[in-house]
Formats: C-alpha cells, sequence, structure tokens
C-alpha cells in the first residue's frame, strides 16, 4: 500500500522524510488502529518540495499550485512504478488531485475506491491527517479521527493487509 500526501511539512523538511511531524504522528496513530503496519507501507508526497511564506523564524505552509503539481507528478509517477502498491490512499485534495485530475471531489468521495485510467492502481481519496489537527474543538478532531480510522480500515480491506 502506498499513502500520498500533499507535500513536506516544515518538520518533514528539515528532516528529510515525510510524515515525522504532528501530522505524521496521527497518520501513524490511525494506521495502526486500522491495523496497518506504519512499517509495510510506502509514503510520499504529490509535492516534492515545502512550499512556505517565512513569518518571522516560522515556515508556515503555502499550499502548492496546479503547476507545482504538475511539476512534481514524472516523480510520483516513477515511485507508483517502482513500488507497484496494490492500492494507493490520497491523502487530502492535493494529492487526489495530483492522482485523479483537478476536478476530482475528495469529500464527495471519500473512502471509495477509485479505478483510474490515469493511475494504474485503485485509489482511495480521504482527508489529510493535518485536518484532524486544524478541527475547530476536541470533540470534532475525536470523531474525525474515528472516521479517518475507518477510512484507513476500507483501504486495509481493499489491499488484503
Amino acid at each position: 500500500m502506498m499513502f500520498v500526501g500533499e507535500q513536506p511539512g516544515d518538520s518533514e523538511d528539515r528532516a528529510g522524510h515525510p510524515f515525522v511531524g504532528p501530522a505524521g504522528g496521527v497518520l501513524h496513530d490511525a494506521m495502526e488502529r486500522a491495523g496497518i503496519d506504519p512499517g509495510s507501507v510506502y509514503v510520499t508526497n504529490a509535492v516534492k518540495h515545502f512550499k512556505f511564506v517565512q513569518r518571522g523564524k516560522r515556515r508556515i505552509h503555502n499550499k502548492p499550485r496546479t503547476i507545482e503539481i504538475r511539476a512534481c507528478k514524472p516523480w510520483l509517477d516513477a515511485e507508483i512504478a517502482a513500488v507497484k502498491p496494490s492500492l494507493i490512499v490520497a491523502l487530502g485534495a492535493t494529492a487526489a488531485h495530483s492522482l485523479l485530475g483537478a476536478n476530482f471531489k475528495l469529500l464527495a468521495n471519500r473512502a471509495r475506491l477509485i479505478v483510474s485510467n490515469d493511475v494504474a492502481r485503485p485509489v482511495l481519496p480521504t482527508i489529510h491527517p493535518s485536518a484532524i489537527l486544524r478541527a475547530p474543538d476536541r470533540d470534532t478532531r475525536r470523531s474525525e479521527m474515528r472516521r479517518f480510522i475507518r477510512d484507513l480500515e476500507v483501504a486495509a480491506e481493499a489491499s488484503g493487509v
């Protein structure tokens, strides 16, 4: 199974590895709770560089543009070809757009297996784990985490994990 996120965050950019920051903690916790061994999956990002705005000493995430998503697509395609995953989990709209096209509607298709001629593997779109971190309150975060875990359980079942 392959998980594709948006782009590296500040922590990931500094470490040189995807999903090692706060969103990575949410992702790994949800994977384990869904019965997916985080060590058995390949994790990457659709965009390979951290796009940010400098605010004082902080680097604040800035959503990648379509041109940046397209520019990084050959690298993502090469990763898919090398890994040959049975299933790709698209984490968030940017990843889903990279894999399934700019007009793809994430929330309308959340946790549904999508077979596309553009991708040689089935894709299961879901939210990005950072969306859980940005939820307005603890109850909403808990609810979104439960739903995210259910999405990953669908992915585990579909991939035979």
